[in-house]
C-alpha cells in the first residue's frame, strides 16, 4: 500500500494487495494536482481504513520525478532540516529564520511549519474528512519516506496508529509543531534499514547525495517505536540512497522471511523493537527567540 501511493491502479508498479481490500480511493491525483497525494484503502465492511501517503518524487537514484517534486522538496526542507535548509552559504533557504553563526529563530521555524498550504496541514484536513466518511472505522496512516513522516505527524496529532517506512526523522518537526511527545507516541512504528542514509540521518553535508538533489535531510531522531533492519551487517549493504526506495525494502528486505534478523542471540524473523529516546538532533545549532517572531512574523520562500 505504501508503494501504491506513488502510482495508480493498472500501472506496472502497482502491487496487487488482494481481494480483502476494496479498490482504492485516490487523493491528489487530479490532472492539475501537484502536491499531497496517495490512496485510501478500505476493507469490504469498512471496519479498517488505511490512508497511504506518497513520499518525495525526485529525479535521483530512487525516484522518477513528476509534478509534485517542487512541493515535495519544499516540505522536505522545512520538516527535516535544522534551519530552513541552511546547508551552506550558497544555499537559498526555504524560510527566513537563520540568524547567522549556527543560530536560528525558534518562533520563526514554528510559524514556517504551520502554513496551511504545507502538506502537514493538508494531511490534517484529509484525516478529518476520512473520519467523517468512515465514522465507525479503525483508521490507520502509512507512508514511505516523506509520506511516512507526514503519516506520523498526522497520526500523532489525532492519536491514530501509524506505520512509516524509510522515513526521515520527524521528532524535531513534531516538537516545532507542539505535538504530543513520548510515551504517547508509541502508536507510531518506524520501519527502516541501516543501508538507507536518509532515516539513519547520515545523508548530510554539502557533498551528500541529498544535498546534491537540493534536499537538506539533517534529522535522525524518530518518534515512537523503531524496527531497524541491519542490512549493512546481515546483507552487506553499503550506506547508499539506492536502498531508500520502497521497492528495495519490499523485495530486498521484507521478502527475506527466512533470514535471522536477531542481534541478541535469539532467532528473529523481524528485528526487536527499539526506541530512539536518547537521540539528539542538530546538536551544533542554537535555537532561541532572537526576533520575537510571534509578534513580527517571518517570511517563507521556496527553494
Amino acid at each position: 500500500m505504501a508503494n501504491n501511493a506513488y502510482t495508480e491502479p493498472g500501472q506496472k508498479d502497482w502491487y496487487d494487495i488482494g481481494s480483502q481490500w476494496n479498490n482504492s480511493y485516490p487523493f491528489g491525483w487530479e490532472p492539475d494536482a501537484d502536491g499531497f497525494r496517495g490512496h485510501i484503502f478500505a476493507t469490504p465492511d469498512n471496519s479498517t481504513v488505511i490512508i497511504s501517503v506518497k513520499g518525495t518524487s525526485l529525479m535521483w537514484p530512487v525516484g522518477g520525478g513528476g509534478p509534485t517534486q517542487r512541493k515535495d522538496k519544499l516540505n522536505d526542507n522545512l520538516l527535516f532540516s535544522c534551519c530552513c535548509a541552511r546547508v551552506g552559504p550558497t544555499w537559498s533557504t526555504v524560510c527566513d529564520c537563520y540568524e547567522g553563526n549556527y543560530k536560528c529563530d525558534q518562533g520563526c521555524l514554528e510559524k514556517s511549519l504551520a502554513e496551511e498550504s504545507l502538506f502537514y496541514s493538508i494531511g490534517m484536513n484529509l484525516y478529518n474528512n476520512v473520519t467523517y466518511m468512515y465514522p465507525n472505522s479503525n483508521i490507520w496512516l502509512i507512508g514511505h519516506s516523506l509520506g511516512g513522516a507526514l503519516a506520523s505527524l498526522v497520526g500523532v496529532t489525532f492519536g491514530a496508529p501509524v506505520v512509516a517506512f524509510e522515513a526521515p526523522a520527524e521528532r524535531l518537526a513534531a516538537t516545532r509543531l507542539h505535538l504530543p511527545s513520548p510515551p504517547s507516541t508509541h502508536h507510531v512504528t518506524h520501519v527502516y534499514n541501516t543501508g538507507d542514509p536518509i532515516p539513519m540521518g547520515t545523508c548530510t553535508g554539502v557533498s551528500s547525495t541529498c544535498a546534491l538533489a537540493g534536499i537538506a535531510l539533517e534529522t535522525r531522531c524518530h518518534l515512537g517505536q523503531v524496527i531497524r533492519y541491519d542490512t549493512v551487517s546481515k546483507l552487506g549493504w553499503s550506506a547508499n540512497v539506492v536502498h531508500h526506495g520502497i521497492q528495495a525494502l519490499i523485495d530486498g528486505v521484507l521478502a527475506k522471511e527466512d533470514l535471522d534478523w536477531g542481534d541478541d542471540g535469539k532467532m528473529r524473523s523481524v528485528p526487536a523493537i527499539t526506541t530512539e529516546d536518547d537521540c539528539v538532533d542538530c546538536f551544533n545549532w542554537e535555537f532561541g527567540d532572537y526576533r520575537n517572531a510571534s509578534a513580527t512574523g517571518c517570511r517563507g520562500r521556496s527553494k
